[in-house]
């Protein structure tokens, strides 16, 4: 993949030096506000808020949540979608010098409980649809529950001064939020982020996107999720641009919204692309704002890659990096070659390494666990410093994903460690098949685990989606695959779903495919 024109330097106004940087999240938001208080920062629909409006409504948010008991440092549990009083409370609770829990509305009574408990929020602020599983999950923590409806909030606030609320000296290593991570191992465990992760971080974003005030970024990520949340909404705040949020991803809509909003950046995960580009109306869309696009979440198929960048016209960048590194820790650029299938070099301020079990430096070119160290490793999982411990040494952040470094410098992630299939004493990365078979042009979109084996230990199986009026036998695609890998690697179970479960981003959850039964 050729190198692209590189922009211009449009994050000028940003510092460069991290002593410069604001020492807590609120700063990006008052600096902002100050200097472009009538530009759009928020916009849902019809709904637009300038960044005066955030501002002020975020401060009487502060003295609100103080009037409630609410501590510098006491934790706030946030269960909203993407909506704008989600940034109001975000931006609130942190001014109060509080710490924000961010939770998914979609999680049930019992998952809320145990954030809730863990956590030891002095406060839920549950939206109010959702509010049910939330009073629920509240009362068995004994945890103030405030049911969030824009009008009502709205009346509330406005009982509150504007002016700029005492913070309790909140400073940039103390803690901001509180992520729960997906619990795919165990119970969810809190990845504690400080106000100089996320600030440090946002800023990175902010220079390989090449950001600028005049940028208007897809808000369809989670806010609740790192990557929404810091690259998408702390972004925007710290350049000056607008975030239209977009409350549950669907291909028609986000195709209507970047042509309605002109949206010039583009934040998603593998399968909105997917869907995007394989969508039936998608040559009925004005796409031409697109200038670039981020992708995280999970590794993009090289060939969804090429494809997008050919019918949107625009820049793909593929970046990597979990809760616990803030999230951004490597990410191709718009100004260097870009191979497809890297991620490209570890942001500023931030050092990657693979590395084998034992923690040695491997040679390019060999599989080894990714190790991260910078700004963006996070303080630690809350209140588990055994655990700590093991993820976090010497100051190297140990991720559990396998992956390569070419002698270019470049970083290529191969999969998880626990997803890596042994197969017949061969290690088989299923993110090497699915590839294969995103190159079948019948796929829309697979997922490669492993299932038990009586001789083998683990057997290579494949669930595949087809493209809307596709057609094809799982014998077509298995021999697909067959003709292009090793022969330990093609999927000898083959089959074909409607849908793929998947997470809040739309990330494919491997642990909840569900295989059908052998004959």
């Amino acid at each position: 993949m050729s190198a692209v024109p590189a922009p211009s330097d449009r994050s000028a106004d940003l510092p460069h030096d991290p002593a410069d940087l604001p020492h807590g999240i609120p700063d990006l938001l008052t600096a902002t506000a100050a200097r472009r208080p009538e530009h759009p920062v928020l916009r849902l629909d019809e709904e637009v808020l300038s960044f005066a409006d955030l501002d002020a409504r975020s401060a009487r948010a502060a003295h609100w949540l103080a009037a409630l008991g609410v501590a510098p440092g006491d934790r706030v549990a946030v269960l909203l979608p993407n909506v704008p009083d989600f940034a109001v409370l975000y931006y609130g609770i942190l001014r109060a010098g509080a710490v924000v829990v961010p939770m998914n509305p979609l999680l049930k009574a019992r998952e809320i409980e145990h954030c809730l408990a863990d956590a030891g929020a002095a406060l839920l602020l549950a939206w109010h649809a959702d509010a049910e599983q939330a009073a629920e999950g509240a009362q068995r923590t004994g945890t103030r529950l405030v049911a969030v409806e824009p009008a009502a909030l709205a009346a509330t606030l406005a009982q509150h001064p504007a002016g700029q609320p005492e913070t309790g000296g909140r400073g940039g290593e103390d803690t901001a939020v509180i992520l729960y991570t997906s619990g795919t191992t165990g119970a969810p465990k809190g990845a504690e982020l400080t106000h100089r992760n996320i600030v440090c971080n946002a800023r990175a974003g902010v220079r390989v996107l090449g950001l600028a005030e005049g940028d208007v970024i897809f808000g369809g990520l989670p806010l609740f999720h790192s990557f929404g949340q810091v690259i998408g909404l702390n972004c925007a705040v710290a350049v000056g641009a607008c975030l239209t949020l977009v409350p549950r991803f669907d291909p028609s809509a986000a195709l209507s919204v970047i042509q309605r909003d002109r949206v010039s950046v583009f934040l998603g995960v593998p399968t909105m692309y997917t869907l995007m580009l394989t969508h039936p109306q998608r040559a009925g869309h004005d796409v031409s704002s697109l200038r670039v696009c981020l992708c995280g979440g999970a590794p993009m198929p090289p060939e969804v890659l090429r494809g997008f960048e050919a019918d949107f016209g625009c820049v793909v960048l593929e970046g990597y990096g979990l809760s616990e590194s803030s999230p951004l820790a490597c990410a191709n650029r718009s100004d260097r070659e870009r191979i497809a299938g890297t991620i490209g070099i570890p942001i500023e301020g931030v050092r990657m390494r693979i590395v084998d079990e034992s923690g040695t430096e491997v040679p390019d070119g060999t599989v080894g666990e990714v190790v991260i160290r910078g700004h963006n490793v996070m303080k630690g999982y809350w209140r588990r410093p055994d655990t700590t411990a093991q993820t976090v040494r010497d100051g190297w952040l140990h991720t559990g994903d396998l992956g390569t470094r070419d002698e270019r410098g470049d970083f290529r992630i191969v999969d998880r460690r626990k997803d890596v299939i042994i197969r017949g004493g061969f290690n088989v990365y299923p993110r090497e098949v699915e590839d294969v078979l995103y190159e079948h042009p019948a796929v829309a979109e697979a997922t490669v685990i492993g299932v038990l084996h009586p001789t083998h230990g683990q057997e290579v199986a494949a669930a595949v989606v087809l493209r809307e009026g596709a057609s094809a036998t799982v014998d077509e695609i298995r021999g697909f695959v067959r003709e292009r890998v090793a022969p330990y690697k093609y999927p000898r179970l083959v089959w074909t779903v409607d849908a793929l479960p998947k997470g809040p981003t739309g990330k494919i959850l491997k642990r909840e495919v569900v295989v059908p039964e052998r004959g």
